[in-house]
């Protein structure tokens, strides 16, 4: 199930991870629903956030809620996905906002978020699987509590880092994180039924910048 993670700190996590019972658990779940449905995103895809951004190099946190589940969309990065496919509402909101916020970066015509995830955004979404056309269908089964994991880790290994919390659900993982070490910005989900209500508006993506500036990091080049 794993893509190639070459992060020495993902492998140790995922090692010390797999040793519990409830991830033994949360895998055979997922083989399971793969052999009576199809389930989102491919296998090679399931921890490409890990993949995409080394431990050591994450600057940014994005936490989404769990793949989108139609065919051939999920890439395995939160809010992102594959190449060729339309643009799911939330990520055009993203756009829209990140346009105005940033207007120098343009127009997307692509929703692949990893040029974003290779320069240290991680775009982890606390469930990692989904069944075709179930939303929230691999929930509570272990994935949140894996994800828990890594998340705290990265808030009691590293400091300086920017988490952005987009939603009431996403807002809950708040717990996770130190916010004496990092920086903490919240806003509405970018769904059509609350971007209106203060995503849009936000400035998230200057405010990450001009923090990681602040930090002595390079800012994020957001276009894709």
């Amino acid at each position: 199930m794993n893509p190639i993670i070459e992060s020495p700190r993902w492998k140790a996590l995922l090692e010390e991870a797999s040793q519990q019972a409830y991830y033994t658990e949360l895998m055979e779940f997922v083989l399971n629903e793969r052999e009576k449905f199809p389930v989102y995103p491919a296998s090679d895809h399931v921890f490409a956030a890990l993949a995409k951004t080394p431990f050591e190099k994450v600057k940014v946190i994005i936490v989404g809620q769990d793949p989108y589940h139609g065919p051939g969309q999920a890439n395995g990065l939160a809010f992102s996905v594959a190449p060729g496919m339309a643009l799911p509402p939330s990520l055009r909101n993203i756009f829209k906002e990140l346009r105005r916020d940033l207007p120098d970066t343009g127009t997307p015509f692509q929703g692949d978020l990893s040029p974003w995830a290779e320069q240290g955004v991680l775009l982890l979404n606390a469930t990692l699987t989904v069944r075709a056309n179930a939303a929230g269908s691999h929930q509570g089964k272990g994935w949140e509590q894996l994800t828990d994991f890594l998340l705290k880790a990265l808030s009691e290994e590293q400091s300086g880092l920017v988490i952005l919390l987009w939603g009431s659900y996403a807002q809950q993982k708040s717990l996770l994180f130190d916010a004496s070490k990092q920086l903490i910005l919240k806003a509405p989900h970018p769904s059509p039924l609350s971007a209106h209500r203060g995503f849009i508006g936000c400035s998230h993506f200057s405010k990450t910048n001009e923090f990681l500036v602040a930090q002595g990091h390079l800012p994020i080049d957001w276009r894709v």
